[in-house]
């Protein structure tokens, strides 16, 4: 993680841990850069980044403010950690159904930019939210960049892993989202019913190197997945 990402994380984390409300300052500029004691061009970029992100939002002539109001149980489409961390205050829990080393589909081997050839582990798994089916999840990682999976770490958070066990640093991810109708398997582990609509989403996650490690495949339970997005300099 590079310094200015560094500094924004702790930002950020400060306005949690202090439960900061949408519009309340922050320290200015100048404090920011004595007490992280490094140039303006880095907290800058850190609060830019944070500004990406919808955390804060900057007046000129008047400081930096906390923008997010988070709802509980809402998933943020800009994350590139894993959902787990935006549903941080409800209980999420996994059910691993298949886990293995196989080789890629073609689908997964050109969003992996991998050979058909090349092993990969296959992961598939309900995530569930207060005990409650959230949605059906098919992934594939690259098994040169995450060599070794198990149960244990599938039924936890692999990002987690991936970060603190792996030491790899995730940059960004590619989403694409469409509207379709319920396979009869996965109606049955959502506890619904064949034909019903889902979220279908397909997600690529990539390392800090641009390589992609992680293509993903969710159909999520329509009626209780929430969404939401922020947007900035409309």
């Amino acid at each position: 993680m590079l310094k200015y990402q560094q500094i924004a994380a702790e930002i950020e984390k400060y306005i949690e841990d202090h439960a900061l409300q949408q519009r309340d300052k922050l320290p200015v500029l100048e404090a920011l850069m004595a007490q992280f004691d490094v140039s303006k061009s880095t907290i800058t970029k850190s609060l830019d980044l944070l500004e990406r992100k919808g955390v804060v939002y900057q007046v000129r002539g008047s400081g930096i403010f906390v923008r997010r109001h988070k709802r509980k149980g809402y998933i943020s489409l800009l994350s590139n950690q894993g959902f787990k961390k935006d549903l941080e205050n409800s209980a999420v829990t996994s059910k691993v159904l298949e886990l293995d080393v196989r080789k890629p589909t073609e689908e997964a081997a050109y969003n992996l930019n991998i050979g058909l050839d090349t092993d990969v582990y296959y992961v598939k798994r309900i995530r569930y939210i207060n005990g409650k089916a959230l949605c059906v999840e098919e992934s594939y990682f690259t098994k040169s960049i995450v060599p070794y999976l198990n149960r244990e770490i599938a039924e936890e958070s692999i990002f987690t892993y991936i970060k603190e066990g792996l030491g790899l640093k995730i940059g960004f991810s590619d989403l694409y989202l469409k509207v379709g109708k319920l396979t009869e398997e996965e109606a049955k582990h959502l506890g619904l019913n064949s034909g019903d609509p889902k979220l279908y989403a397909e997600s690529i996650f990539h390392l800090t190197n641009g390589e992609p490690f992680d293509y993903s495949q969710i159909a999520y339970n329509y009626e209780d997945a929430q969404f939401f997005l922020q947007s900035n300099h409309i």
